[in-house]
């Protein structure tokens, strides 16, 4: 059997990059009538918190943007996840756009931007991992 990698945290709370330019969080918007990597995280997330885990959000979005067929999706799942893959911390959500990402005790995810009393509480949560979003410079 293949090994399989992850993204999925529990009880965790990715906080937004400290080298995030936002004050505030904002929806990304596609570019050239094209779809972003970021728009999609955020459509799947924002419009549906605590529906997804980070793995069904990292790997439906990859499947989108490589325009898998559906007859293909659960090959390339276990292919996709084969392998080590960036994680929500990566996400243009926290690193560009100004988002915090809550895991719940079961994996699902949901945004709170960094504006609110919402990330202010999940950030200073200790009964929660505190993961720090990925700068967007080295």
């Amino acid at each position: 059997m293949e090994k399989t990698h992850s993204t999925n945290y529990q009880n965790s709370f990715i906080q937004a990059s400290a080298d995030t330019k936002a004050d505030k969080g904002i929806a990304p918007l596609p570019k050239s009538g094209q779809q972003t990597v970021a728009s999609l995280q955020f459509e799947m997330i924002f419009e549906n918190p605590y529906q997804y885990t980070s793995d069904e959000v990292m790997f439906e979005v990859h499947s989108i943007k490589q325009e898998i067929p559906a007859h293909e999706k659960e090959l390339e799942r276990q292919r996709f996840f084969s392998k080590g893959q960036p994680c929500l911390r990566c996400s243009p959500l926290v690193k560009s756009y100004g988002w915090g990402i809550h895991h719940n005790e079961q994996g699902k995810v949901a945004l709170y931007p960094i504006n609110s009393p919402e990330y202010l509480h999940f950030s200073s949560d200790s009964g929660l991992q505190q993961i720090k979003g990925m700068k967007s410079s080295r």
